[in-house]
């Protein structure tokens, strides 16, 4: 179903919102995206500890005499306890803030990504993947949340965009970095060296974060010109957290928005854990040339998620075209693109391969931030934190399924055909999902009102 954008409207989109004059950002500083910027290089080096384990998996395999099956657990051992931990995350994010949970959380996930470099056998390392899942639960929730702060809703988009594109450029730099690491020095040396970079940033983190009520650089010019835009409102939620999270659990345009996102999640995941060793086993290339290879459609996926999910929807949207309808006609099309990933099913060429992947990652690439801006829209007052966790729960439950059952469909099939048409299988739901169940893009109301 093909989701049209209405003509440029002259009224403003929403009633409660005031926009900015199209110029105004050119006559106010621009610390915002400086802020920016650093929840980018925060996703950018959490997923440095998600990719590490799938780069040294080919030695792990050996190493440990591990089967598909072993590999595609440990996999997922991360996304288990990341998954469960997101709805809690959330409310937590919701009543204590971006600040203090974020600075926990990222001190904590730096010293379990190093104690991974210690472990020894199949237990030891999934152990740690566990403990890794639940350290970095507060990442993406808290870059939403912060987001919201600190954006109008006409810079939402490349916003989200900036953080949403670091788990795809991380495929990009990170791969080539880690598998250097881990053929010249072994795999042990890829953990120290993720590790180090997650330190790194705790620091940047703890030194230059502050919501905006609190942020001693931020001048009251950009302070009016965020608020007078739509920016979300600090402060918990009124009503309570158990309260709001029984309200939104029962709204159908959260569960539009969870399920199509979830579905996203499948194919992303799959191909986060499984793409360089589909590379090496069924394209048989060398790790390094994998790596190679597989920093293509990577590197195809960031310029898609922010020209297109950041870029062009900020730009369409300040132009006075629906937000709604530009929002969703890029949700929609871009899970449409995913479906190239049928196409890697019909070559043996890794050239060609390496093209379907491309486009379907760009296209999911490009619904990635839609998705992603959307808890800071249709939130009451306080509950981003909360929707952006339930929203992600399901999403990584798909970061858990997707490896374990690729490892089983690929150790049964010995080919990666079947696992890629599920992959497309899981996508239409969540295009339906988005399509009939997602509705207006308006806030859902308090459950006081």
């Amino acid at each position: 179903m093909t989701v049209n954008v209405a003509a440029p409207q002259s009224a403003p989109i929403r009633e409660t919102v005031v926009p900015a004059p199209a110029g105004a950002a050119r006559h106010v500083p621009r610390l915002r995206w400086g802020i920016g910027v650093l929840l980018g290089c925060g996703v950018l080096v959490n997923y440095f500890d998600r990719i590490n384990l799938s780069v040294a998996a080919p030695q792990l395999k050996h190493a440990f005499t591990l089967t598909d099956g072993q590999l595609g657990w440990l996999f997922s051992g991360f996304f288990w306890s990341y998954a469960l931990m997101q709805i809690p995350t959330g409310m937590i994010l919701d009543r204590f803030g971006v600040t203090k949970t974020n600075r926990c959380s990222t001190l904590i996930w730096s010293m379990i990504s190093a104690s991974t470099a210690f472990m020894s056998g199949f237990a030891g390392i999934f152990g740690a993947r566990i403990l890794l899942g639940a350290a970095e639960a507060p990442g993406f929730p808290a870059s939403a949340k912060a987001t919201g702060y600190w954006f109008p809703r006409q810079e939402r988009s490349l916003a989200t965009s900036i953080f949403d594109a670091g788990a795809k450029f991380s495929n990009v730099i990170g791969v080539p970095i880690v598998a250097l690491v881990v053929v010249n020095f072994g795999w042990r040396f890829g953990f120290v060296v993720t590790a180090s970079l997650s330190f790194l940033y705790f620091l940047m983190f703890f030194f230059f974060y502050r919501d905006p009520s609190k942020h001693p650089r931020l001048s009251s010019e950009e302070r009016e010109y965020i608020r007078a835009g739509g920016a979300a409102v600090e402060g918990p939620a009124a009503s309570g957290g158990m309260v709001m999270l029984g309200h939104l659990l029962r709204n159908r345009k959260l569960w539009g928005l969870t399920i199509g996102f979830a579905a996203y999640g499948y194919s992303f995941y799959l191909f986060l854990t499984w793409l360089p060793n589909y590379l090496v086993q069924t394209m048989h290339m060398s790790i390094l040339k994998s790596a190679g290879f597989a920093a293509v459609p990577w590197a195809c996926a960031t310029v898609a998620d922010l020209v297109v999910g950041g870029w062009l929807i900020d730009h369409l949207i300040t132009k006075g075209y629906d937000d709604t309808r530009v929002r969703k006609t890029v949700l929609v099309s871009g899970m449409l693109l995913g479906l190239a990933v049928f196409g890697a099913t019909l070559t043996a060429d890794p050239v060609w391969a390496i093209v379907w992947i491309s486009i379907a990652l760009s296209g999911l690439a490009a619904a990635a931030p839609v998705g992603w801006s959307i808890p800071s829209l249709i939130a009451p007052k306080g509950a981003t934190g909360t929707i952006s966790g339930i929203m992600n729960f399901l999403n990584n439950m798909m970061g858990a399924v997707a490896p374990i059952a690729t490892g089983y469909i690929v150790g049964a099939t010995h080919s990666f055909t079947d696992a890629f048409l599920v992959a497309g299988i899981v996508l239409i739901i969540g295009i339906l999902s988005y399509v009939f169940l997602l509705g207006k893009l308006t806030p859902i109301p308090d459950p006081r009102n």
